[in-house]
């Protein structure tokens, strides 16, 4: 089952961009970089795109079309699902719980919130936002069933997950290796809503969304109506349709390139984040064409640039937000076409960073 919000492989980087499950895509052939806006054409990306470095814009526009029904085109004003770009949100949710005091540590425990939870002792939340909890992916054992019109909440998943844990163990020890699961932010997000009293949404959105003035940036509804909202598509089927109630925290969020443009800028600058936080959260560096996951963002070392990054997949939808601090570069891509390899994404990174950033 591939994980639906994001699909990549972080146990080992042996290239400089990051790959799917799946391999079967025919490889992108591009001719010898020109231009950001050529390129994009070339790729025959449906989307819309944000490029910036040291304060100008190199590409700000949107490509193909919203919705093949009206012939609404894609603008910098289209919304789009971001699948898990969401978990960045989610991560910075848990970084103002720490601000609130409403926890002590990234390293305190699972079981301090619940400690019924099986091997809960064991699992920090720096292991969650890590990806290093050994806890399996939900997605493959709801989606298909949500799809069907069963109902799962967050709460229900979550006893799931327990239940499985409890009967299958932990797929490593806590902290021993790393496995991208959605399992994960789902938990922080229950979190966020147990320890702050207030509902997900309402706390990421009073916390982080208006103060940066992200008002187009929204929780994702089953369906997608009205104008400025892009339709999710593979190949020409609209694959909009989707039980949204299960990517609650781990990509649950619709948002524009303007937006998420807001939202690197904070993490890229130095008001928001102090310099702990900073060291906390992006940790040290990495060696060249490496990548690893620190606290809810990649880090990768590309062609000599430091890119803090997250990507995204959910059905007819994949994202991608990142910045290099070096040069106050922002690369942002939002797109309606589904790319089950994420070969699309890796071309993207690897091609703008080597070429513009």
């Amino acid at each position: 089952m591939k994980t639906k919000f994001l699909f990549l492989s972080i146990l080992s980087f042996v290239t400089i961009f990051l790959i799917s499950c799946s391999n079967d895509d025919d490889p992108i052939t591009i001719s010898e970089y020109t231009d950001a806006t050529t390129f994009f054409n070339e790729l025959d990306y449906s989307g819309s795109v944000l490029i910036s470095k040291n304060g100008s814009d190199i590409l700000r526009t949107g490509f193909g079309i919203a919705n093949k029904n009206t012939a609404e085109p894609n603008t910098t004003d289209t919304r789009f699902r971001i699948g898990s770009v969401s978990k960045t949100l989610t991560g910075m949710g848990i970084v103002q719980l720490k601000r609130d005091g409403l926890i002590n540590s990234f390293d305190q425990a699972l079981s301090d919130f619940d400690d019924s939870f099986p091997h809960g002792n064991q699992i920090t939340l720096r292991h969650l936002l890590s990806h290093q909890s050994g806890l399996p992916d939900y997605v493959s054992m709801v989606e298909s069933d949500a799809k069907s019109g069963q109902t799962f909440t967050p709460e229900t998943i979550f006893e799931i997950v327990k239940n499985q844990v409890a009967e299958n163990n932990l797929i490593f020890t806590p902290g021993s290796s790393v496995a991208y699961s959605n399992t994960n932010f789902l938990i922080l997000a229950l979190l966020i809503e147990e320890l702050s009293g207030d509902s997900y949404e309402n706390y990421i959105t009073s916390k982080i969304l208006d103060p940066l003035n992200m008002t187009d940036t929204e929780m994702g509804s089953n369906e997608i109506n009205g104008e400025n909202y892009a339709q999710g598509y593979y190949g020409n089927e609209n694959v909009s349709e989707y039980p949204m109630q299960i990517t609650f925290g781990a990509g649950c969020w619709t948002s524009t390139v303007a937006d998420l443009e807001k939202w690197c800028r904070a993490a890229m600058g130095d008001s928001w984040f102090s310099p702990d936080e900073k060291n906390v959260i992006f940790g040290e560096d990495v060696p060249e064409e490496s990548t690893a996951f620190k606290l809810a963002w990649f880090r990768s070392k590309i062609d000599g640039k430091t890119f803090l990054w997250h990507g995204g997949d959910i059905d007819g939808f994949a994202s991608l937000i990142g910045f290099v601090p070096e040069s106050n570069s922002v690369l942002i891509s939002l797109s309606n076409k589904q790319d089950d390899s994420g070969t699309t994404r890796n071309k993207i990174i690897e091609t703008i960073l080597k070429n513009e950033l």
